[in-house]
C-alpha cells in the first residue's frame, strides 16, 4: 500500500515539474521570442496598411479598384476603394485588413502589395524606395459585364464570356452581389445572407448542365470515330436506357433522325444511345481533355472554385467504374451513382474550345502587371492547355450547334449578319418544379471572337427562351 502511495506522490512530482517547466519556458525563458512575434506581427499589419496597393483595371483602363489615402505623414494609412460599386465584385473580391481578402485581390495579392523577392527588397532599401505596389490590367470588359448584369435582370445567376482563341474572360458576372466598399461594415449580414451574394457562382457553383452537355457528348462521338453528323438513330419516345424509360422534352418521337437534326432539336434518346454506344470511358476521357475533374486553371483563389463533373450523392467525383447511368449522364442528368454537374467558367471552356478548332485555352483574368514607374513587370501570354478533339470534329460540331441557332431550340440568340453556334439546356431541379436554365454559345461561326455561357437558377422557362436571349445581348455588346 505505501509503495503505491509513494509512486502515486512521484508520478505527481513529475507531473507538477513538467508543468513548471513548460510554463517557464513560454513565461520566462522565451518571451522574448514570443513578444518579438507578436511585435513581428503588429510590424506586418501596420507595414501593409502603410503600402499602397496597386490599382486594379478593366482593359479599356477604367479604375475597378484603388488605394485611397487616410491622415499624413507616419500615420498616413490606405484603404481600399471601388469605384464601380458591385459591377465586379464577385471576381475583383475584396481587400480589407479586418476582412481579409478575397476573388482576384487574393490570386494577385503579391503583385498588388509590392511583395518583392530578397534581391529585390534589398535593391529598394539601397534606393530608399517605400514599397508600392504595382498596378493590374485585366482582360474584363465593363460594359459587356453591365449589359449581361442588366440581361439578368435580378434572376440569380451567371454569365461567364472567353476569346476562344487567346482565354481572356471578357464577362464574369454573378447575381446576386455586393458593393465591395460595404464589406467592412456589412460583412456579417451579406456572409450570412441566404442568398449568398459573397458566392462567385461562376466558379464556386455545381449545376446540373441540361442538354448543354449534349456538346461535350458530341464532341466524344465525332472524335472517336464513331460516328458523323449524318448518323442515323432512332428517336422514338419513350425508350429504355440502363433498364428504365427515358422520353424526350415534351414526350415528341421522332423516328429516325441524324445525329444534326437531333441536335437542332434536343433529342434525349437518340444522345443517350450515343452515350451507350461509345461508353463512359470515352466520355470520361474528353471530358477531362475539357477541363472536367479538376479545379478550372485560372488565375482565381483556388478555394473559389469547384471542378466540375461527374459526382454521386455523397457529392464525390466518380470514374469510369463508378457504375453511373452512362445514358442519362450523356444527356446532363444521372442519378446517385453519378450526376452530371458543372460551373458556368467550364461550359464556357467547353464551348471556347469547340470554337477554337478543338484547342482549349488557359482562361485567365489577367492580361499584365505594370510597376509604378511604368515598367511591364510582368505581360501574361496566351496559353495552350491542349487539343480536345480534332479540327474536323470541332467544324462538324459548329455546324450542328448553328442548326441549333438558325432553326432549333436556340433560335432566341441569333444575330443579324452573324452566324452563332449554341446549345439550350434545361435541367429540373427541386423536385422538377422550377428549371435550371442554360445556354452556351460562340461567334461568329467561321472565326469565333467570343464564347459564352449563361445560366439562370430556379427559373420556370427554358434555356431557349430565359438563356439565349441573355447570351444574344451579351454577345452583341463584345461583338461590336
Amino acid at each position: 500500500m505505501n509503495r503505491q502511495i509513494v509512486q502515486m506522490f512521484a508520478l505527481s512530482l513529475l507531473l507538477f515539474a513538467t508543468l513548471v517547466v513548460f510554463t517557464s519556458r513560454w513565461t520566462v525563458f522565451e518571451s522574448d521570442d514570443v513578444r518579438a512575434k507578436k511585435l513581428g506581427q503588429r510590424r506586418a499589419l501596420i507595414e501593409e496598411q502603410q503600402t499602397p496597393r496597386g490599382l486594379i483595371k478593366a482593359a479599356d483602363g477604367t479604375v475597378l479598384a484603388r488605394s485611397d489615402p487616410r491622415g499624413r505623414g507616419q500615420r498616413r494609412t490606405f484603404v481600399r476603394s471601388y469605384p464601380q460599386g458591385g459591377l465586379f465584385s464577385n471576381v475583383l473580391g475584396y481587400s480589407f485588413i479586418e476582412r481579409g481578402r478575397a476573388g482576384l485581390e487574393l490570386s494577385r495579392n503579391d503583385d498588388l502589395a509590392g511583395v518583392e523577392d530578397e534581391f529585390g527588397t534589398i535593391f529598394s532599401q539601397l534606393q530608399s524606395e517605400e514599397r508600392e505596389g504595382s498596378d493590374l490590367t485585366t482582360t474584363l470588359d465593363p460594359g459587356a459585364q453591365q449589359a449581361a448584369i442588366d440581361a439578368l435582370g435580378g434572376q440569380t445567376g451567371s454569365v461567364v464570356a472567353i476569346e476562344p482563341q487567346t482565354g481572356r474572360v471578357r464577362v464574369m458576372a454573378s447575381l446576386p452581389g455586393y458593393d465591395p466598399n460595404q464589406i467592412p461594415d456589412d460583412f456579417s449580414a451579406l456572409s450570412t445572407d441566404e442568398a449568398r451574394p459573397l458566392f462567385n457562382r461562376a466558379t464556386q457553383t455545381s449545376y446540373p448542365p441540361g442538354s448543354t452537355f449534349k456538346v461535350v457528348t458530341a464532341a466524344a462521338a465525332l472524335d472517336s470515330g464513331k460516328f458523323e453528323p449524318e448518323s442515323v438513330l432512332d428517336g422514338s419516345s419513350p425508350r429504355s436506357i440502363s433498364g428504365v424509360p427515358l422520353a424526350n422534352s415534351g414526350g415528341a418521337s421522332f423516328g429516325a433522325i441524324s445525329l444534326t437534326d437531333a441536335l437542332t432539336n434536343s433529342v434525349n434518346t437518340v444522345w443517350a444511345q450515343v452515350g451507350e454506344q461509345i461508353g463512359p470511358e470515352t466520355l470520361l476521357d474528353t471530358m477531362q481533355k475539357f477541363g472536367f475533374g479538376q479545379d478550372p486553371p485560372l488565375d482565381y483563389p483556388g478555394d473559389q472554385m469547384l471542378a466540375s463533373g461527374i459526382r454521386n450523392s455523397g457529392g464525390d467525383l466518380v470514374g469510369a467504374e463508378g457504375g453511373f447511368d452512362i445514358g442519362r449522364v450523356a444527356i446532363g442528368q444521372g442519378g446517385e451513382e453519378g450526376q452530371t454537374l458543372v460551373s458556368p467558367l467550364q461550359m464556357a471552356m467547353v464551348v471556347a474550345a469547340v470554337g477554337n478548332d478543338g484547342v482549349l485555352m488557359r482562361p485567365r483574368l489577367t492580361e499584365q502587371v505594370v510597376a509604378k514607374d511604368g515598367r511591364v513587370e510582368d505581360r501574361i501570354q496566351p496559353e495552350r492547355i491542349g487539343r480536345v478533339i480534332s479540327k474536323q470534329s470541332a467544324d462538324q460540331l459548329g455546324v450542328m450547334m448553328s442548326n441549333v441557332v438558325e432553326e432549333g431550340t436556340g433560335t432566341a440568340a441569333a444575330l443579324s449578319g452573324i452566324d452563332v453556334a449554341g446549345k439550350t439546356g434545361t435541367a429540373e431541379v427541386d423536385n422538377a418544379t422550377s428549371n435550371q436554365a442554360w445556354f452556351i454559345a460562340f461567334a461568329p461561326v467561321d472565326d469565333p471572337q467570343v464564347a459564352i455561357a449563361v445560366t439562370i437558377e430556379r427559373t420556370q422557362g427554358q434555356g431557349g427562351t430565359e438563356a439565349a436571349p441573355i447570351a444574344k445581348t451579351v454577345l452583341e455588346e463584345l461583338l461590336g
